[in-house]
Order: C-alpha cells, then structure tokens, then sequence
C-alpha cells in the first residue's frame, strides 16, 4: 500500500532521475516543514527519510562541479539523493526547462550551476531568469563574509545582500517600436517590493543584524525605483528595533568599496543587486567563493553567488569548486540537516585556509581536484574517528 502510494504521489516519469545512492526502501514518510512564509507551505519530498533535490549542473564547468558536489555529499553520508535534469544551451525549445521546473516543484529544493543563454539570439530567453520567474523565487540572499587568510582588497567585511529576484529588468520584456528604436520594460509593483523589503527587515530581525541600507536610484527612475523606496520606508515602520536607510546606487558602489565595514543588510532592486554582488566578491577574494540562495513561499534553488564562477574553461580542471560546495552547504541547511552541511563547512575551512589549497583565483597553484581529494581525505578520517 505505501509504495502504491509512492507511486501516485511520483508519478511524473523517473527517467530523468539519478541517484548518488539507491535510496532504502521507497517508504513515504512525513515530510519535513519548512521555513513557513505563507499558511499553505507546499512540503519537501522526503521518501525512507531521504529528500530528492533537483540538480541541475547547467554549462561550462556545472558538470564538473556537480560531480564533486555528489561525491562530498556521499561522503559525508547525508540523506539526498539528486533527480539530475541537463538543460542543453544547444537546443532549440524549452523541454528541458520545462522538465526542470516540473521537477523542482516536486521536489521542492534544486541545486543549479550557470546556464548559459546565447546572447546574440533574439529567441532564446534567459532560462536562469525563466526558472526564478516561473518558480516565485522572488528574493536572492548572498552573504558576503571574508575569509581567513585569502588575499583580498579589504579584511573582515560582513555584508548580507538581499536582492529582489524577479521583475525589474529581467522582466524579459523589449520590443522594438521602429527600426532602430528598441523599448525595455523595467517593472516594480508594490507588493513585490514589499515582499523583499520585508524579507530583508525579518533577516535582520532574526540574525541580529542591527541595520538595513535600501538601495536605489529614485532620483532619476522616480516612479519605479521610488516606488521601491517609499515601500521601504513604510515596511520599515514595523521595524523599528532596525535602523534603516538609503543610498543610491552610484554612490553605494563607491562606498563599498572605500568603506565597506558601513554597511550591514542591502536591499536591492534586481539589476543592482547583480552589479552590487560582483563589486563585493571582488573585494573579498573573487567570485569562487560566494553561494547564492534563491527563496520563494515554497520552493528554494542554491547556486554559485554569480555566474562569473562558470567563466573557467571546463575540462581543465583548474575551476575553484568553493562556490557550488557552498552552495550545497546551503542546501544542507535549508533542509536542516546542519551536522552535515557543518562538517562539510569544516573540511572545506581546513582546506583552503589551514592546509592552503587553493586554485590560482585564490593565489595558489592547486587543481580542482586537490581542493575536492584535501577535503573528502578530512571527511573520511572524521568518519573513521567516529
């Protein structure tokens, strides 16, 4: 009767399912609750106590890393078994797309690396865009903290960057009035700003951050970017344990990177909060560090902080496979198994600051693959000591 019911709660075909390890016994069990934004949480899949996240590992050198990413999380013995969907940048049409946001949905949680859109196609869209889009993953959270002992333009910066995730100007919407002419679209609404501004308020709240800087360009975009503004302001007002403020973007720039021990939590609208994310992984030691953390009410997609990390040629073996290990510590977390994700975190620590492996973004002279062996070697003896 339990696998009957299995099977019609999975009903979607399983041929796009791959697991790091046969999971035992395809028993339903209750499913874990998440962190509840709205009353109608849609539950994690979790079959014999193991959850299913959809991995996506995207282009470039995704694969690679993903492969790593399985190995670890094997290693360490945690309970996920992957459903791996290939989105080919190649191909003409949107199946794969659609296979993976069917998948996400059932599953719940998804681990992506880049995908690659080819810029000059009029056609194709951005189908990492599609995915935040067509999911609700309306806020993206990348806490940019320095690490010990990696070369870096500035020491000891803490800085969480909350960024409103769709809309903006990854509406996706152009079009070209007359030959030569070309409109785009930047869209805010009300409740999608109070949706992220008040994600950013309930963070600070809840991770004792004393302070949270709004972002924004309403000196010149006065309707939409003050339209974010004002709605700072008012969600600010059931707040008033943080303090809040503002600063336009050019100025926010040149701020951080002068004095970047200023700020606390960042608000942002979408394109800032992009360009606001690079500035900071170059300030603290590259873009092969950083995770990023894609919500909405009922579904989450961790990944590499930006797609800059996929810029290493794939198949050379010299990527820093920091930022997708990070990102599935996140995934970790979010699915609260913290021991796991903890012991990771530490072996990854050890590796790189301790032992000093690194790859040259970080000023060493280290492989890929010497970062994944340092940390599965400190993985494994943590085993045995157990």
């Amino acid at each position: 009767m339990a696998l009957r019911t299995v099977y019609r709660l999975c009903k979607l075909p399983f041929q796009y399912r791959h697991y790091s390890e046969p999971p035992k016994g395809m028993v339903y069990t209750k499913p874990l609750v998440r962190r509840k934004l709205k009353e109608d949480v849609i539950p994690l899949s979790q079959y014999g106590g193991r959850n299913i996240v959809t991995m996506l590992p995207g282009s470039g050198i995704g694969p690679e890393l993903m492969s790593h990413v399985r190995d670890i999380i094997f290693c360490c013995g945690a309970p996920i078994d992957f459903e791996i969907i290939d989105i080919d940048s190649s191909t003409i049409g949107n199946k794969d797309l659609e296979n993976a946001i069917v998948s996400i949905k059932r599953n719940g949680v998804g681990i992506k690396g880049n995908i690659e859109t080819d810029s000059l196609d009029l056609s194709e869209i951005s189908r990492n865009v599609a995915i935040r889009n067509q999911l609700d993953l309306y806020v993206n959270v990348l806490h940019c903290k320095s690490m010990t002992g990696i070369p870096a333009r500035h020491n000891d910066i803490d800085i969480v960057l909350i960024r409103q995730n769709t809309y903006g100007e990854y509406a996706m919407l152009e079009h070209e009035v007359v030959p030569g002419l070309v409109e785009s679209l930047k869209i805010m609404t009300r409740d999608d700003a109070e949706r992220v501004t008040r994600y950013s308020f309930e963070y600070a709240r809840n991770n004792g951050r004393k302070k949270v800087t709004t972002i924004h360009k309403a000196n010149i975009m006065k309707l939409s970017d003050g339209l974010f503004l004002e709605t700072a302001k008012k969600v600010h007002k059931d707040y008033p344990d943080i303090e809040h403020d503002n600063m336009i973007i050019d100025n926010a720039c040149m701020q951080l990177v002068a004095n970047p021990h200023q700020f606390d939590v960042l608000c942002l609208p979408n394109l800032y909060g992009t360009i606001v994310a690079n500035v900071i992984c170059g300030m603290i030691g590259g873009t092969g560090l950083l995770s990023g953390r894609n919500y909405g009410d009922n579904y989450a997609i961790f990944e590499p902080g930006t797609r800059n990390t996929g810029t290493a040629i794939a198949g050379k073996n010299i990527a820093n496979p920091m930022a997708m290990i990070n990102a599935s510590i996140d995934m970790l977390n979010h699915l609260d198994h913290k021991e796991h994700a903890r012991i990771i975190k530490e072996a990854c620590y050890e590796t790189i600051v301790d032992l000093g492996i690194r790859t040259s973004d970080l000023g060493g002279t280290n492989t890929s693959s010497d970062v994944i062996t340092s940390i599965l070697d400190i993985l494994a003896n943590k085993d045995r000591k157990r």
